[in-house]
């Protein structure tokens, strides 16, 4: 949600400064842009499953590797697209139909954005294996301070240097940046299980395969989706810069709601990837049980805050006197909101499905999701307007839960059958703390922990061969 204020942000002081036909042409890239950086989202995303299942597998030094790995291909797929996506942002605009007194602040409020995807493209990856290993709430907090920094940024920008989309586009980049700085600093001192060494860069094909294998089906279901938001997009352009400015301002609102589900669903991802490691399928089984009824609890309450409060939330955007884009927007935001519940399954599921490794449903979804939106941009968008092409979004979403509900049905039929592997004891273990003293410890409990311990075949597998502590570590430790 709060990477979502990025954009929230940007489209408010836009609208609000530089008026409705700026507003669209930052909206007129929106589907382009999810096109390519939702690849990359997606990508990222997959890459740190193996990490996640690594971990609850207790396989340290998979998880160095699968870092390694997740690394190396993040680090080429940025190379890519900073430098292929900005010389193809006008030709696609172009594509799109996108209307010409739009065409210029489009331009380069895209380019901008995408010379920038490689700060994008770490955090995400970043924050995806530092969640990985258990851990969400310094993502969110690093993105929160980033956030607040665009804040200032965007309205200095736009405001008193009069930069422009431009400043906009730019205050997001040098924002997430900052984000990328912060997620480094903090796996460098506090983190050291993700501390890649020198030994773990030479990663094997096989192991580059398996992170491809699971990251491009997830990436390529983002572009899959956003092809079809592409679609929407030049039935929008059709029907003029109302309707645009209408879509992007609802988008926006409604974009907020979404990711509320899309983090649960997040969620589920590397809760069911780090237990399927573990041999856990019970805790699979419950988890996305009691996931699902969260996801189905919070859409009703968001959908029906949506259906009362959308109008009011638009007018953020647009201001005063421009109700027929209030009007419009409130509408999408109705249609959506009465089908939340729908796509809360769907994300559950879809994710439940990605962290057990399975690649083939969740892109025929986003397939699906592909046809029902062309087909709802152009028949119902032929037949019904505005209304017709913003039905599109819960026809996706239904056709793809279709598909998920048998797939997962038969996944959780076959964690039912699979063994649990059992948990045992560890050894009394002595908790060191902090004396009084500078330097000076104390023992004050003493704890019996259980944990799911990997196979005896597997712990001398990676026993290692060399002394773990640096000289220094050593000389600390002495005595």
């Amino acid at each position: 949600m709060v990477q979502q204020l990025y954009h929230v942000i940007d489209a408010i002081v836009v609208g609000r400064q530089l008026g409705v036909e700026a507003l669209a042409a930052v909206g007129a890239t929106g589907s382009m842009l999810f096109l390519l950086l939702g690849f990359a989202w997606g990508l990222t995303s997959g890459f740190a499953i193996p990490t996640a299942q690594a971990f609850g597998a207790r396989d340290l030094v998979a998880v160095r590797r699968s870092v390694a790995a997740g690394t190396i291909l993040t680090g080429v797929c940025t190379v890519v697209l900073t430098v292929g996506a900005p010389l193809i942002s006008a030709p696609l605009l172009v594509l799109l139909q996108t209307p010409p007194e739009l065409m210029d602040d489009a331009v380069i409020f895209a380019q901008i954005s995408f010379l920038g995807a490689g700060a994008m493209m770490f955090f995400n990856y970043l924050s995806a294996i530092i969640r990985a290993i258990g851990d969400s709430r310094t993502p969110l907090l690093f993105l929160s301070l980033a956030c607040g920094l665009n804040v200032g940024l965007v309205v200095l920008m736009v405001g008193p240097l009069g930069w422009g989309v431009a400043g906009a586009a730019l205050a997001t980049v040098v924002s997430q940046a900052t984000s990328v700085l912060l997620c480094l600093a903090f796996v460098r001192r506090r983190m050291p299980v993700l501390h890649v060494r020198r030994e773990d860069w030479r990663v094997s094909r096989a192991e580059l395969a398996e992170h491809l294998r699971l990251g491009l089906p997830m990436g390529l279901q983002a572009s899959i989706i956003a092809i079809g938001t592409l679609a929407v997009q030049v039935a929008l352009n059709t029907l003029g810069a109302d309707a645009v400015a209408a879509y992007t301002a609802a988008a926006r609102v409604d974009m907020l709601a979404l990711t509320l589900l899309q983090s649960l669903g997040l969620a589920v991802s590397m809760f069911v990837a780090q237990n399927f490691g573990g041999g856990r399928p019970d805790r699979i089984r419950r988890g996305v049980k009691q996931a699902l009824c969260m996801a189905v609890a919070a859409s009703v309450v968001i959908g029906l805050l949506l259906i009362i409060f959308g109008a009011a939330l638009v007018r953020l955007f647009v201001g005063d006197g421009e109700g027929e884009v209030v009007g419009l927007a409130a509408q999408m935001l109705a249609i959506n909101g009465a089908t939340y519940w729908i796509l809360g399954i769907l994300f559950v599921l879809r994710g439940a499905l990605q962290g057990l490794g399975h690649a083939l449903i969740p892109t025929v979804t986003g397939v699906i999701e592909l046809a029902m939106r062309m087909g709802s941009a152009i028949v119902l968008g032929g037949l019904f307007g505005f209304v017709g092409v913003a039905a599109g979004n819960p026809l996706a979403w239904l056709g793809a839960v279709v598909v998920l509900v048998p797939a997962y049905i038969h996944a959780h039929r076959r964690l039912g059958r699979a063994p649990v592997t059992p948990l045992v004891a560890t050894p009394t273990t002595p908790i060191a703390v902090i004396g009084p003293a500078e330097g000076s410890r104390t023992v004050d409990a003493v704890i019996t922990q259980p944990i799911a311990l990997p196979p005896a075949d597997q712990i001398a597998r990676h026993r290692p061969r060399f002394p773990v502590l640096s000289a220094r570590d050593r000389r600390r430790t002495r005595g």
